[in-house]
């Protein structure tokens, strides 16, 4: 089988391209900006990565759709600061492009697994997101925030009408709050320059203080990388057709814990743990600010986000099996020892 990734550098997609090589026989084709998480690949005869912007490299893209079997288009803007500073880039890049891609998957007949987002499902008041019943509340259109949960989901719908109307074959999965080594840069010092736990990491490096937006009380559930991983290449396999024209929750609904938390194990993880950086940590202060301060005006919370995953179960034979310490300890260890 032949893999075409797109933002093959990525969080997930270094990961996958990574796995794949080490567990399958498939071919990847891989196409991103650079290839500095790729260093375990680019070397493999089954790995074949082209630098370049998808955005105008389309004859290649192209090309490379054309020749796979599936297609993985996962370049996106994915950090919440960059939803209220460019919106406008988020929508570009999370729908537009990708809906280029997808276009071609319909018109050439080829299988699409696209990224969704545990964020289209918003402010659900259900205490579980159910991929087929869960209602997606966003709030009003001058909270910017919601431009990446609602490019996220039309372009879930736009998928679920090519396959209902073109037969486009497809599966959506939605990961709730991934975590591992490569997951963004710990050492990017912009406020809201990456996701929550390397920007913690981050600050306890530094010797920063680290803020706690509207007190740090919203709840995530935290999916270790390998698990979101070991479910990505199910769907791929898509045995039995298991996941054929489906959408799937790929989270960890055990590991529901406050940000809060979050930082508090972080700061002693590595005092206990990362003698080297004990000192800074333990200097390290919670404050909490309020979001408006933080990320803008644009900006809008939600204070639960757990996932069922019985579909997962069910059609993939998917459990997640990594706890939150282990976790965070193989985390830590790949940006700390």
């Amino acid at each position: 089988m032949k893999i075409l990734i797109l933002g093959a550098n990525g969080f997930i997609g270094s990961h996958l391209s990574e796995t794949i090589l080490a567990k399958t026989s498939w071919t990847v084709h891989a196409m991103d900006l650079a290839q500095d998480k790729l260093g375990h690949c680019v070397n493999q005869p089954r790995f074949h990565f082209a630098a370049g912007d998808m955005t105008r490299e389309k004859q290649w893209v192209r090309e490379h759709v054309e020749k796979c079997d599936v297609v993985l288009p996962l370049v996106a803007v994915a950090t919440p600061a960059l939803y209220v500073q460019d919106p406008l880039r988020v929508f570009e890049l999370d729908f537009e492009a990708n809906l280029e891609v997808v276009r071609l998957c319909a018109d050439h007949h080829k299988r699409v697994i696209f990224p969704s987002t545990s964020e289209v499902y918003g402010m659900c008041p259900d205490p579980e997101f159910d991929e087929e019943k869960s209602h997606l509340v966003t709030g009003p259109v001058s909270k910017e925030r919601w431009i990446y949960s609602t490019s996220k989901q039309l372009m879930d719908r736009v998928i679920y009408a090519m396959g209902k109307h073109k037969s486009l074959s497809y599966s959506l999965f939605r990961p709730f709050n991934w975590y591992g080594p490569r997951l963004d840069n710990v050492f990017n010092p912009k406020p809201g320059g990456s996701r929550v736990l390397t920007q913690f990491i981050g600050n306890i490096l530094r010797g920063e203080n680290i803020n706690l937006v509207n007190g740090g009380a919203q709840q995530r559930c935290f999916t270790y990388i390998e698990d979101g991983i070991e479910a990505l290449l199910r769907i791929i396999e898509n045995k039995d057709n298991a996941a054929h024209n489906r959408i799937f929750n790929i989270g960890n609904p055990v590991e529901n814990i406050s940000i809060r938390s979050l930082a508090e194990m972080l700061v002693r993880f590595i005092t206990t743990h990362y003698p080297k950086y004990a000192d800074k940590a333990r200097g390290v202060r919670l404050i909490d600010v309020e979001a408006k301060n933080y990320f803008g005006e644009g900006y809008q919370d939600v204070s639960l986000r757990v996932p069922s995953i019985q579909h997962a179960r069910e059609q993939l034979g998917w459990e997640p099996r990594v706890n939150m310490e282990t976790g965070l300890r193989k985390t830590l260890d790949f940006y700390l020892a």
